[in-house]
């Protein structure tokens, strides 16, 4: 347990728990659900609102859902071509679409990669099935991805063409796009003309380059480095070849911020129009946390691992930094603590507790996440709220 400013103010009585998965133990729905049983265990008549949040990335549709959006169940092509049953969210003309759902890791065979040939086609499936149901306003979380083509398949499946030098399609992946001679955005599908497209992600990397999709997160989808030599290359042709069918913007959108999100669907979304915003304050606006939060006396974020990385962007620090802007008191919940309590401080989280403070054991902890989380739960109640 880390805290970043001395023991418990013992006098909140509504808390909102507003945290997001632990990846690989728990869902977002599941977190909320231990750590509620928990606090009450301690205050049974406690009140608690449950939030379960997402910050673009897998998980970002059942966040949605929990909030009250409606489940929409569609067969896409998942990133080797099979069909997968994927989901998206719905209220009212609001639709939450979430890559990872058709084209992420998650849909690949266990241990299986493929970072020349998956292909994001079936997310441009999602998002033209979210048209179809009259979405006129789309968050597209992305994160995740188990492909590398910059959002080529996606722009294929919404009518773009891409093709050889003999005038046939590219085949599906990065790899193939080192083959791509044409590009034709001509036939996209009309309706995205009008449409409020947000692209969601804690990413900000460019296209291409030493900073780029391939070169950064390449190796984490199976890429050896002359996969992740052969993907640059193959994305920086795509930006060619589009910069020659619509223009200087094509490579202007290749340097900007969230191009290189999910191996470049970022990219293919700002074709499409799309607004950047950073996945977690989408997702809070979109979850209606603002309201929630204003009825909260403290706030108990979280995620799997409390560590570096979630300080660009992950959940619990946007969380954290609009309880702030709200003077609202924030603890975390987490599986593994890597940030000091100065750290956690400056983020906004005056403390921090690990389920390895209960149980040492990484793998048991992993093993038994909900049990283990339910009694860190009671900790924080006793501290807090007792």
């Amino acid at each position: 347990m880390a805290d970043a400013a001395g023991s418990g103010t013992r006098t909140a009585r509504r808390v909102l728990v507003a945290a997001d998965k632990f990846k690989g133990s728990l869902t977002a729905v599941e977190v909320a659900e231990r750590v509620t049983a928990g606090l009450r265990r301690v205050v049974p008549d406690l009140v608690i609102e449950a939030l379960p949040v997402a910050d673009g990335g897998d998980g970002t549709v059942a966040a949605a859902v929990a909030a009250g959006f409606e489940r929409r169940e569609v067969r896409v092509a998942g990133p080797l071509g099979a069909e997968v049953t994927a989901a998206y969210a719905l209220r009212g003309d609001t639709a939450v679409v979430e890559m990872a759902e058709a084209s992420g890791l998650q849909r690949l065979p266990a241990g299986v990669f493929a970072p020349l040939t998956a292909s994001t086609y079936g997310s441009g499936e999602l998002l033209r099935a979210a048209l179809d149901a009259g979405a006129r306003s789309i968050v597209f979380g992305v994160g995740g991805s188990a492909t590398t083509d910059g959002g080529a398949g996606m722009l294929a499946a919404l009518g773009a063409r891409f093709v050889t030098a003999d005038g046939e399609p590219v085949t599906p992946g990065g790899g193939g796009l080192a083959e791509l001679a044409s590009a034709d955005l001509s036939g996209l599908d009309p309706r995205l003309a009008s449409v409020r497209l947000v692209l969601a992600s804690d990413v900000d990397n460019p296209l291409t380059g030493p900073k780029g999709a391939a070169a950064v997160y390449g190796p984490q989808k199976g890429a050896s480095p002359q996969d992740v030599e052969t993907l640059d290359a193959a994305l920086a042709r795509l930006v060619k070849v589009l910069e020659e069918a619509v223009g200087p913007e094509a490579a202007a959108y290749a340097e900007a911020p969230g191009a290189g999100a999910a191996g470049g669907i970022g990219y293919g979304a700002l074709l499409l129009g799309a607004g950047f915003r950073p996945g977690i304050e989408v997702m809070l606006d979109v979850l209606g946390f603002a309201p929630a939060l204003e009825r909260a006396d403290l706030v108990i974020t979280g995620e799997g691992s409390l560590d570096e990385q979630t300080l660009h962007g992950k959940a619990p620090v946007g969380v954290a930094a609009a309880a702030r802007a709200a003077n609202k008191e924030v603890v975390a919940v987490c599986g593994r603590l890597a940030l000091p309590p100065q750290v956690l401080g400056r983020a906004g989280i005056r403390r921090a507790y690990a389920l390895t403070d209960l149980e040492p054991d990484v793998a048991r902890c992993i093993a038994e996440a909900g049990p283990i989380l339910e009694r860190t739960a009671g900790r924080i109640a006793r501290d807090f709220l007792v």
